[in-house]
């Protein structure tokens, strides 16, 4: 399996150097050349097998020129090993609960992964790599713990100041060892644009190995779209089609989800829903995408005004609009709804939803809403705790701590505060890498 740059077909990479390299030079994003078509019988085979077993059936022919089978076993092993409960919460309507990993979010899987891929190659290479993540929430921690302590990987994490919540903070600034966070004094669009800029500034990237463990990475990617065959093979019907809910933020879930359906899994419809950073709604309904700064909201993993993954959606459906609009639905909800749809479901059903997964839950329920022969899946992305005053105040009464997170609190936040400059970022990774600044 060869890797290409959106912007550049021509050039072939291995999945090695696309996971090391994260970015292609020339600012596009790297893309499978190919994807494998899986028969019946592979299909008919899921339900018997754990989810580790499925991500190593998978993500196999997709490294397999560079990562032994036995090794990628393992990785899967160590990435995949938490619950993922399918909770009906009405009838066809079922909530993939993907917070169950040491720090409660669905980046977990795809931050294991890529630390098990990463500590690989540093092995093989001798050579230290140094990873860039911009997070507008829950990034951050998985990676700062997939990654903790991995030999021949260095970590620095970006996060917006003042827009994250104290315990995503606290997820990625109390490791410390090689973990290192900055507190930016911007949105989330700002981190994102340092890291970027870092990836195509030649000068830097002679003197330091960069990395991004961000969805624009592929070794984010194909994890995430594992979790699409296992539901699916759960919960298929002869009878109903399958359609996937996803909150949407940098649209690197529904990237994975896409690359699930490109490898022949019979998804029928994904749902995008966003809140009020609403840029990909907006180009499904009129056809002309217009990023724009993004703006706060409780949903914070979502404020996102310009979606890094939006280039491999046009990649997938080739800059067919059409196309686009047809497999995936776009929807939108103010804070009010989200926090609204979070009470009603509490009440009505007895279930628990993080903001994100109430804005998934409007969503789903919309498009639902007049369909039949339809199981619709939430995927549920973060734990409620992550967001513990929202949730608190909208359901009137206090969660349950989880034990994954109960020392938190009691630890030292280290963090470093940064304008959003890019030439103080620079000369700080320099330092850091014990480069001398001119």
């Amino acid at each position: 399996m060869k890797y290409f740059s959106t912007k550049n077909k021509n050039r072939p990479f291995s999945f090695k150097e696309v996971v090391i390299k994260g970015l292609p030079d020339d600012n596009g994003l790297f893309m499978p050349e190919t994807f494998p078509k899986y028969d019946s019988d592979f299909f008919e085979s899921l339900s018997e097998k754990s989810i580790d077993q499925i991500a190593t059936e998978v993500i196999y022919p997709f490294v397999k020129e560079d990562i032994p089978e036995n090794v990628l076993r393992d990785i899967c092993e160590n990435a995949f090993n938490f619950k993922v409960p399918l909770t009906e919460v009405k009838p066809s309507f079922y909530s993939m609960e993907l917070y169950h990993g040491p720090t409660l979010a669905f980046k977990d899987f795809g931050a294991r992964f890529m630390a098990g891929c990463m500590g690989f190659f540093a092995s093989e290479n001798d050579t230290e790599v140094n990873i860039l993540a911009a997070t507008s929430g829950d990034t951050g921690g998985a990676v700062a713990a997939g990654f903790y302590k991995t030999n021949g990987v260095k970590v620095t994490i970006l996060y917006p100041k003042g827009k994250v919540s104290e315990l995503q903070e606290r997820q990625l600034t109390t490791l410390g060892e090689n973990i290192t966070a900055i507190e930016v004094d911007g949105t989330f669009d700002d981190c994102q644009k340092l890291v970027k800029k870092a990836f195509l500034d030649e000068e830097l990237n002679k003197k330091i190995n960069l990395s991004s463990a961000n969805s624009i990475n592929v070794a984010r990617l194909l994890p995430q779209s594992v979790y699409y065959f296992y539901a699916w093979s759960r919960l298929k019907s002869d009878k109903n089609k399958i359609v996937f809910a996803v909150p949407s933020g940098n649209f690197g879930n529904i990237t994975g989800g896409l690359f699930a359906r490109m490898m022949g899994l019979p998804i029928d419809n994904f749902i995008a829903a966003t809140n009020v950073n609403k840029v990909v709604p907006d180009y499904l309904d009129q056809g002309e995408f217009l990023p724009r700064p993004s703006i706060q909201t409780v949903s914070n993993a979502m404020d996102v005004g310009n979606p890094s993954n939006f280039e491999r959606l046009m990649a997938i459906f080739n800059k067919n609009w059409q196309l686009t609009r047809q497999i995936i639905k776009g929807y939108y909800y103010t804070d009010e709804e989200t926090l609204d749809a979070i009470s009603h479901v509490h009440q009505k059903y007895g279930y628990i939803l993080d903001p994100h997964g109430a804005v998934g839950y409007k969503a789903l329920s919309s498009y639902l809403n007049g369909r039949t022969n339809t199981t619709g899946i939430l995927l549920e992305t973060a734990h409620p705790i992550k967001f513990a005053e929202h949730v608190e105040k909208s359901i009137g009464e206090k969660l349950k701590i989880p034990e994954e997170i109960s020392d938190l609190y009691d630890k030292e936040i280290l963090k470093i505060p940064m304008g959003k400059a890019y030439s103080e970022f620079k000369d700080y990774l320099l330092e850091k890498s014990g480069v001398k600044i001119k």
